[in-house]
């Protein structure tokens, strides 16, 4: 964008008195103020109110939008509306601000022009949404019943992928406006959200949930698995966890979290699934046991095609169990059957 942000504040604040100036200048972090101030250390520094302070700011304020100088820099405004409305109308604070600024000092002079001009309304921080600014109240709104819908969507589901999740957004959206929305639009609105973030392996879900905000090694273990998509031995885990994570996770810690946690199962010598995939906790003889008490007898080659899904053992393992004449017989057809 080609807004000289400081320039034109400069120029607009030129035409205060000193103290409205001043009182500005602190609250918004502007001119030769560095940081923004609250109305209660700006007053304590007068010796006034804090009531007083905000009076001082609404006054100039309000003498800035009554300005003849508006009007000369309608250009300007028109520009951030415009690039607003790209962005579907709304946008978190910061990063709305973060892609208008050319330095991070630039951030508090183009809040300070969204302030003063009349066709931007911020929006504070609640319970589901980050601080925003809208140029739309139709498609702020929009927005909110959007991501409202996302919200409940996402929960007790895994995480997505950020091209699926922007496509469920999307069509959401769509459903809602009447409209397409564009990838922008969708990016801006994703943005706003405080239930929805990014874990580290660039997938989407609700922040509260451990697929995003992992709480300890064994839920980095789990999203580490899930992605993998098949057994790993518990080494290969650690050193998954410390690539791809940038965690701490030491080789004996992992096993034993690993051990402990009912999410994972033990299929072969330190080699572990997730329960969810259909493998069952026990020894190889439970296995056995547990299959043919399901399917019934079963020719030999037949059942240990089975085990050997269910369990990473060398086969003359499993031969050895099937020897155990306290658990399992041969029929006279040759299948074997549990006792």
């Amino acid at each position: 964008m080609n807004i000289d942000a400081p320039k034109i504040t400069d120029e607009l604040l030129g035409a205060l008195p000193r103290r409205a100036k001043e009182v500005l200048e602190r609250r918004f972090g502007i001119g030769k103020a560095r940081e923004r101030k609250t109305l209660e250390s700006i007053g304590t520094s007068y010796g006034i109110t804090r009531e007083r302070v905000r009076q001082i700011e609404a006054y100039g304020l309000k003498k800035l939008r009554s300005n003849e100088l508006i009007e000369k820099h309608k250009p300007s405004f028109d520009e951030l509306k415009a690039e607003l409305i790209k962005r579907g109308g709304i946008s978190e604070e910061d990063s709305f601000l973060t892609a208008l600024a050319r330095s991070p000092e630039d951030k508090n002079y183009f809040r300070f022009l969204l302030t003063l001009a009349g066709n931007f309304k911020k929006i504070k921080e609640d319970n589901e949404f980050k601080h925003r600014w809208t140029a739309d109240e139709r498609l702020a709104e929009a927005c909110h019943q959007t991501l409202r819908l996302m919200h409940k969507d996402l929960e007790n589901k895994d995480p997505l992928g950020e091209k699926e999740l922007k496509t469920k957004l999307a069509l959401t959206a769509k459903g809602i406006l009447g409209q397409d929305v564009t990838e922008e639009m969708t990016s801006s609105w994703i943005s706003v959200s405080k239930k929805m973030g990014q874990n580290k392996l660039g997938e989407w879900g609700l922040v509260d949930s451990p697929h995003i905000s992992p709480r300890g090694v064994r839920d980095l273990a789990y999203l580490i698995m899930k992605r993998h998509g098949s057994p790993m031995h518990f080494s290969e885990v650690a050193m998954a966890i410390r690539k791809n994570m940038s965690e701490k996770a030491h080789v004996q810690t992992v096993h034993n979290e690993l051990i402990k946690d009912g999410r994972f199962v033990l299929v072969g010598r330190g080699l572990y699934a997730l329960k969810e995939w259909g493998y069952e906790p026990g020894t190889v003889r439970d296995i056995i046991f547990n299959i043919l008490n399901s399917q019934g007898p079963l020719p030999k080659d037949k059942l240990i095609e089975k085990v050997l899904k269910e369990r990473h053992v060398k086969l003359a393992t499993v031969q050895i169990n099937l020897q155990n004449k306290k658990f399992f017989k041969v029929l006279e057809d040759g299948r074997v059957s549990a006792i």
